[in-house]
């Protein structure tokens, strides 16, 4: 039998929906007056448009592409590196934590290593890897791989080794192998946690495709953006700053819809 809700609550909720409202409105206003003073001070030349570019000619950049479908191009190859690199970093995430924590020794002598490792600034691996590996997409997504893996490892280790004792100790009680609390305690109480590396690791991977594509690629929004500053074509380093943003965005978007899916339905 439900329920109907009472006056007061349908006017909480009608105000909490009212503040998503006001506070989407803002968003959007201060987005437009960024643009609009953008546009204006090129217009009346307190911004050198050569250098800084405007929104109009960003548009008509976007539209140009958009024309002769390089523009898919380039978004399509970054697009296949952060996807193929998040996945990459996720399964490797998820197995090494496994392994580390079933096995007690290799973790107390492997974590310092990933300590260090998760320190040191990956673009200074990346001419490292160009020499190793050559100037090609795997260079870029192996850049991108080492920007996000080693913190999440870490992290979803230290969840791992936070499960409550207790329930573990249960299920040995009952009977069960190591394998059982994995699979019934460990891995189940660590989803959460999971689920919010993902929304870390999709963005890392982006900025280590980025970062990859600046230095090994002859395609992508980020070979865009540094081509496009080399030979002062400023309107191509603008419009793909700008695609890049959209796109983190998006990819955010998506895992925070699969997430609120999953719980709805676990």
């Amino acid at each position: 039998m439900t329920h109907e809700p009472s006056e007061a609550q349908k006017q909480y909720l009608h105000s909490l929906q009212r503040r998503k409202y006001w506070i989407l409105a803002a968003q959007v206003l201060l987005l437009l007056t960024i643009l609009a003073a953008w546009e204006i001070s090129v217009e009346k030349g307190y911004l050198n448009g050569f250098i800084f570019s405007s929104p109009q000619r960003v548009v008509q950049c976007f539209y140009t592409m958009l024309k002769d479908q390089s523009l898919f191009f380039h978004i399509g190859i970054t697009l296949a590196e952060t996807i193929a690199s998040f996945l990459l970093v996720m399964i490797l995430t998820l197995g090494v934590s496994i392994l580390l924590w079933w096995c007690r020794p290799a973790a107390d002598v492997l974590e310092p290593y990933l300590v260090v490792l998760n320190s040191l600034p990956k673009s200074a691996l990346a001419p490292i890897l160009i020499v190793w590996l050559g100037n090609n997409m795997k260079t870029i997504i192996i850049t991108a791989i080492s920007i996000a893996v080693f913190g999440s490892i870490l992290n979803l280790y230290h969840g791992f080794m936070k499960v409550d004792p207790e329930r573990l100790i249960l299920i040995r009680t009952l009977g069960g192998s190591r394998a059982d609390c994995l699979r019934l305690v460990v891995i189940p109480s660590c989803i959460p946690l999971f689920v919010s590396l993902m929304k870390v690791s999709i963005g890392l991977s982006l900025v280590g495709v980025i970062i990859g594509e600046f230095l090994a690629a002859r395609a992508g929004l980020g070979y865009l953006i540094i081509y496009g500053s080399q030979v002062f074509k400023m309107d191509w380093v603008m419009m793909s700053i700008i695609l890049l943003c959209l796109i983190a965005m998006l990819l955010y978007r998506l895992l925070h819809a699969a997430e609120k899916y999953a719980v709805k339905h676990m």
